[in-house]
């Protein structure tokens, strides 16, 4: 059993929260019980996730995706409504972290990413003025790019949409899980020979086509799977707690 405030203490400080100027409020969005026994993780706090949480007698919910988003409409309405009456009529707190479980160099949706793919992470990169939530790497031997977008498939149980670049083989490449297709650009301006990430748009075929760089859109949930995941073992591991990550499919 943990408190709840010290459990959130920890994270903050382990995945230095305060530092990112995000799209949402990273930390406790919705405060249930103050002791903690058992957290369920998953990727999106939808209902569908919340009603697992109940099932499982979870005291917190873990997610990467919670709510709050710059921009959305901030009246607790429909379906933000049924959603926090869920968590609240069954003494469930939600924990978030967006852009620091994105970045954190052991925990974080790009660095398990990595590991699935078999890429060594060599450094970081970001938009000007911006933090480095992408990485650059390298896998051991070149790899025919046809043979890549297999081994996402395999990896992530999702086949890739892959816009070929000019490279007959990728080396050296970048990543950045979720919504990071604007990332694209500035990967090829590097020089590396592939960029992945979760998403694409109408704009990141004609970039990827002109820069002649290969780009995957490996999907957004898809590529985002495994931080929350390993964040949750980790709290598990350090607090002595009961977890279980429960995996809502999204094909998006």
């Amino acid at each position: 059993m943990a408190a709840l405030q010290d459990l959130l203490t920890y994270c903050d400080r382990l995945l230095d929260a305060p530092r990112f100027q995000d799209y949402c409020p990273n930390g406790l969005q919705v405060e249930g019980a103050g002791a903690v026994t058992k957290l369920v993780s998953g990727v999106t706090a939808s209902q569908a996730l919340i009603e697992a949480a109940v099932a499982e007698q979870a005291d917190l919910l873990l997610v990467h995706h919670g709510y709050f988003w710059k921009g959305e409409d901030p009246r607790v309405t429909g379906m933000k409504q049924r959603r926090i009456k869920t968590l609240l009529a069954n003494d469930i707190s939600l924990l978030v972290y967006h852009l620091p479980l994105d970045a954190h160099p052991d925990l974080g949706n790009n660095a398990q990413l990595a590991m699935r793919l078999g890429v060594t992470v060599e450094s970081g990169f970001g938009m000007p003025g911006g933090p480095e939530l992408a990485n650059i790497g390298c896998l051991p031997e070149p790899l025919a790019a046809a043979d890549f977008s297999a081994r996402i498939h395999q990896a992530l149980g999702r086949e890739p949409q892959w816009i070929p670049g000019r490279a007959e083989s990728i080396h050296r490449l970048g990543w950045c899980t979720g919504a990071a297709q604007s990332y694209l650009e500035e990967a090829a301006r590097r020089g590396l020979d592939a960029f992945v990430s979760g998403e694409i748009s109408e704009p990141t075929v004609h970039i990827a086509r002109e820069y002649g760089i290969h780009y995957f859109a490996a999907g957004h949930h898809a590529t985002e799977r495994y931080g929350v995941r390993a964040l949750g073992e980790h709290l598990a591991a350090h607090f002595g707690l009961q977890h279980v990550f429960c995996d809502i499919d999204n094909p998006v």
